[in-house]
């Protein structure tokens, strides 16, 4: 294998002195086979080093890489470029949720921030660590970081996989966390909000009397299933058994941009979310209902109406359509406010409520994560162990008082 290492741009080239005074760089180029596309021979150079040893063990190296087969010729791809390829290549798989893609596409814009026009090749380790510490400096939550991070070692994981670079500047990186003081870590609640019985009591009863249209049958089947609302919103008439009272979850609402036409309805969002859940028979009559209401609608609107068999399709403005996440929102704010109870509460809370009751009934762990469709989740356990931690100590108490009347 043929070398040359030399000065390029040397200027002290035809002076008197022998020693090179203009501190110009060495560079090799090296033969390194045949292009088997045009027959001419290929050439490998580079340049930029101290002293023409430098150059030499460079060359070296590289000879030796040839003939093990482990050279890797790193790509000039910026990391904009490639970072939307793998973006692509990621949602051709068909095993990611449409959700999931644009969460990364988000992800990827933090990282543009850094990296946009820079080579893959020229991203080093201290560069993405110190983009993650710009990342936090800026005051981004700890889920966004943690987030940029994932999608920023898929991407570069991907790159080292196509061989477009060497080594992945991501494998030692490190979240910065923020450190709470001993207050904060003294104040800090893992239990999320949830409506107590007597409270969801009256929720449920002001939904009743002063909600709107399909209010008190939305809310009532959130609050005694605990399903999520995306599911509630995608759910059909078919999935509902009125003879045995269960309702199948097998599909969710997607429609990130709140246009009501354009709205989605994708996979469960685990394998375990898709389930068949018991439902009371209270619940079974509210649906008869409200299916009986609908009927009335379909047949006096006929041609207007989206019938796609939602049970809880809009009634007025695009009947039939399945009612919008944000409004079901809005629903629920509505009537927190008319029954003075917690505005911060969402219909996700109905959910925590749900746990909350089942934990206090006596119902174990693992059937309440089967019934929610969990394989785990720490939300969920908080709710339980918060609940169950109370009941424990009221049995200590009463054996306590027990040993006392002895």
């Amino acid at each position: 294998m043929k070398g040359h290492f030399y000065k390029p741009h040397c200027k002290c080239e035809g002076k008197k002195t022998k020693k090179c005074s203009c501190g110009a760089k060495w560079s090799y180029i090296l033969d390194i086979g045949t292009d088997p596309k045009t027959g001419k021979r290929k050439q490998k150079k580079k340049g930029g080093f101290k002293n023409k040893t430098e150059a030499q063990e460079a060359a070296a190296l590289l000879i030796a890489e040839l003939s093990q087969g482990t050279h890797i010729q790193e790509s000039h791809k910026s990391f904009e470029e490639f970072a939307y390829e793998w973006l692509a290549m990621y949602e051709a798989t068909g095993q990611v949720k449409i959700s999931t893609v644009r969460v990364r596409k988000h992800e990827i814009s933090r990282l543009l921030d850094y990296f946009a026009k820079l080579k893959l090749k020229d991203i080093t380790r201290g560069t993405y660590q110190n983009a993650l510490v710009d990342l936090k400096n800026r005051g981004y939550a700890a889920n966004t970081l943690d987030g940029a991070h994932r999608t920023g070692r898929m991407i570069f994981k991907k790159a080292v996989e196509m061989e477009l670079i060497k080594k992945d500047p991501t494998e030692f990186a490190v979240v910065p966390k923020v450190q709470k003081t001993v207050e904060e870590l003294e104040q800090e609640d893992d239990v999320p909000n949830y409506l107590e019985k007597e409270d969801l009591s009256l929720f449920l009863k002001t939904a009743k009397e002063q909600g709107l249209d399909r209010d008190y049958p939305i809310f009532m089947l959130l609050a005694y299933t605990g399903m999520r609302v995306g599911e509630l919103c995608a759910l059909k008439w078919k999935d509902i058994d009125f003879n045995e009272e269960t309702v199948s979850i097998t599909k969710t609402y997607y429609n990130p941009t709140n246009n009501t036409i354009k709205y989605q309805l994708l996979p469960p969002k685990t394998k375990t979310a898709k389930r068949k859940i018991d439902i009371n028979h209270s619940v079974i009559k509210e649906l008869e209902k409200l299916r009986l209401e609908q009927k009335k609608i379909r047949l006096r609107l006929r041609d207007l109406y989206h019938d796609e068999d939602f049970v809880f399709a809009k009634m007025i403005k695009y009947p039939g359509y399945p009612e919008l996440i944000k409004v079901i929102e809005f629903r629920m704010n509505r009537i927190l406010k008319l029954a003075d109870l917690n505005k911060e509460l969402t219909p996700h809370s109905l959910r925590h409520t749900h746990t909350s009751l089942l934990a206090e009934a006596g119902v174990s762990l693992l059937e309440i994560m089967e019934r929610l469709g969990h394989k785990d989740d720490d939300t969920t356990k908080n709710v339980y162990l918060h609940i169950t931690k109370s009941m424990k100590k009221e049995a200590s108490h009463k054996f306590a008082q027990l040993m006392e009347n002895l």
